[in-house]
């Protein structure tokens, strides 16, 4: 539900209104914008009364939100959200946020080596991952907290703030500590108890979409995540499973504009655990961002043929180089038709 009030309404009133609802074990939300201000409330609203609500003189209406998800709903918040992190590096906003680095920390060598060249490239964000879900238990799971410790390092020596996946429960004080953006991955997107204790972290959160799963189940997720009203939420499309098998998966290009029209939410998109191929990513990317995508996800190690992870997937930091080139001038000339439209 959604209570419009008139521009007239007063902190006085408005508390009052707030304090009216509370009780019913909703969650209150006050939305500023630049003309109007707006109440949201999640959860059960059967027990508020509409006709009632409007019968204050400083409400204009009263709107029922019929999505199966509110929180991360546009209508719920019109506002795009900005995800803003201490250092000055944000989500969202018109830019184009850029995380890179290897599939999985594999040594300090390694790691510090990407973080250097990918920063030098123009990327704002430094990914790896230190725990490694893999669909078989004789692949290389990672060095754990180890490798965490390595991301750590490559912060503290290149100043890129460090983007890693989170498993399990356990590790949240851990990640809550030393991970800038707490990674979500696919297979989790649906764990809701761990998305739960993720949400109370009052941390970002990169939320990845689940193989199989829809547009409306992934903004279910994320409502787990905002539901303490804590954590900001970065939007990750990374493909889903579908019959063709020429690609490790179907990068849903169209998932971009319809995520950012159902929601306020930051989008990024992954093209190399899209595509599953290093030739595909230079493409991908580059329709990412002519969708509108707030940024992409792009894998980068320095010895492909060597890493323990997903090399198939990767690019060399000197590709890398060259695609955010390519990729800055299509960014810059979509920002410009924009701003002249």
């Amino acid at each position: 539900m959604i209570i419009i009030l008139k521009p007239e309404a007063t902190e006085e009133q408005i508390d009052m209104l707030k304090g009216e609802v509370t009780g019913h074990n909703l969650i209150i939300q006050e939305i500023r914008g630049e003309t109007t201000s707006m109440i949201g409330l999640a959860g059960d609203t059967s027990m508020v009364s509409a006709e009632t609500i409007t019968r204050h003189e400083f409400v204009e209406r009263v709107m029922k939100v019929s999505e199966p998800y509110k929180m991360a709903s546009r209508r719920f918040h019109p506002q795009d959200t900005i995800v803003e992190l201490p250092g000055g590096q944000r989500v969202g906003g018109g830019g184009l946020a850029v995380i890179a680095g290897p599939c999985s920390v594999e040594s300090e060598e390694q790691i510090l080596s990407i973080a250097r060249e990918v920063k030098l490239s123009g990327a704002t964000f430094l990914r790896g991952g230190a725990f490694k879900p893999r669909s078989s238990p004789y692949a290389f799971q990672g060095l754990g907290l180890d490798g965490l410790e390595l991301l750590k390092i490559a912060r503290e020596k290149t100043g890129l703030p460090i983007v890693t996946e989170l498993m399990s429960p356990e590790h949240c004080e851990i990640f809550a500590n030393d991970v800038d953006i707490i990674q979500i991955g696919a297979r989790n997107m649906q764990n809701f108890s761990l998305l739960r204790e993720v949400g109370s972290l009052g941390k970002p959160v990169l939320l990845k979409r689940g193989s199989s799963c829809t547009i409306d189940e992934m903004l279910q997720a994320a409502d787990y995540l905002l539901v303490d009203g804590k954590s900001n939420v970065i939007l990750c499309e990374r493909g889903i499973r579908t019959f063709e098998t020429a690609t490790r998966n179907t990068l849903d290009i169209s998932a971009v504009p319809v995520l950012k029209k159902r929601s306020h939410l930051p989008v990024v998109v992954d093209p190399s655990h899209a595509t599953g191929h290093w030739d595909l990513v230079f493409p991908m990317a580059m329709a990412a961002v002519a969708s509108g995508a707030d940024g992409l996800m792009i894998e980068v190690h320095n010895h492909p043929e060597k890493a323990l992870c997903d090399g198939q997937q990767s690019i060399t930091p000197f590709l890398f180089d060259r695609l955010m080139q390519k990729i800055k001038k299509l960014h810059s000339v979509i920002i410009a038709e924009e701003e002249s439209a």
